[in-house]
């Protein structure tokens, strides 16, 4: 017996590429799609990533903050500056006194206590006897943090840190060294080794303080949050390791960038707390969209 194969007609053989060619089509816009929805979302996830990091040490820096010297600045005008408070959308700097929280935390007890000994006959205007401190692990700890530029030693020539005593009605942030010269609330200070629990009033022109209060905070340096940049693409800059009661300000020293590429970089006080917008762009020229990542953090 014969048996003969059949063939596929040209009518079937074309029909059958016309459908794989639909096939093949929707298939590639399916890629296509689901390969642009996967760049879009792992662009906002480091986006959003990125912004909460940089909110995270703003607001980490910003908690140990002395709140009565915390200003805003005018990036054109470095003189025009006012209290956080009474700041506008003209105040493009923020700028604050932190205090030294790593030495306070000391080792094995706090490197300064924060309480002074009204009752102690070694107080007085010129020093203040601060019972509980360990002022060497201080001492120590701010050097390094400083990378050896300011430093509590007697014998040390380099920058001081300053204590700011909590009392008093007067909050005037002109106070604080802001404008170039030294601050009535700020006193710059030092120790003399194996006397790890009092601190010396420096000031070479003896105006020492009217009052000692009972508490003060210790701190080495002042930090400004800084929008380098034009149009609508920043870098967003911390500067530190400054002394405004030495007469420096942050121009005297360099920054960490903390982000790049910010469009929006706002700041308002109410009350006691500060709160915190900042937007972050895409910047991915080889992409067909541009879009941001906006988040706004609350510092009490």
């Amino acid at each position: 017996m014969i048996f003969k194969k059949k063939a596929y007609t040209m009518i079937e053989l074309v029909m059958v590429i016309v459908v794989m060619g639909i096939v093949a089509s929707i298939g590639a816009e399916i890629i296509a799609k689901l390969y642009d929805n996967y760049i879009k979302t792992r662009a906002i996830n480091r986006l959003q990533a990125q912004t909460e990091l940089v909110l995270d040490q703003i607001a980490k820096r910003l908690t140990y903050r002395i709140k009565g010297s915390t200003i805003a600045r005018n990036d054109t005008n470095f003189s025009d500056f006012v209290s956080l408070s009474s700041a506008n959308n003209n105040y493009q700097i923020l700028e604050w006194i932190g205090k030294d929280n790593e030495g306070f935390r000391g080792i094995s007890k706090p490197g300064w206590s924060g309480f002074v000994d009204l009752d102690s006959n070694e107080t007085n205007r010129t020093q203040i006897k601060t019972s509980g401190s360990e002022l060497n692990t201080t001492d120590n700890i701010i050097n390094a943090l400083s990378n050896n530029s300011v430093d509590l030693n007697q014998t040390s020539p380099l920058q001081r840190p300053a204590i700011i005593f909590k009392g008093g009605s007067d909050y005037n942030v002109t106070h604080y060294g802001w404008n170039g010269t030294r601050g009535t609330y700020t006193y710059r200070v030092d120790y003399t080794p194996g006397t790890n629990d009092v601190l010396h009033l420096i000031d070479a022109n003896a105006t020492y303080p009217s009052e000692i209060y009972e508490q003060y905070d210790l701190a080495w340096s002042a930090y400004a949050l800084v929008l380098d940049g034009n149009g609508s693409d920043f870098n967003l800059t911390l500067h530190y390791n400054y002394q405004p009661w030495e007469g420096e300000n942050y121009s005297d020293v360099n920054g960490s960038v903390l982000a790049q590429h910010v469009s929006t970089f706002r700041f308002v006080q109410i009350g006691e707390t500060i709160r915190i917008k900042l937007c972050i762009h895409d910047n991915n020229n080889s992409a067909n969209y541009d879009f941001a990542f906006c988040k706004e953090r609350v510092v009490f």
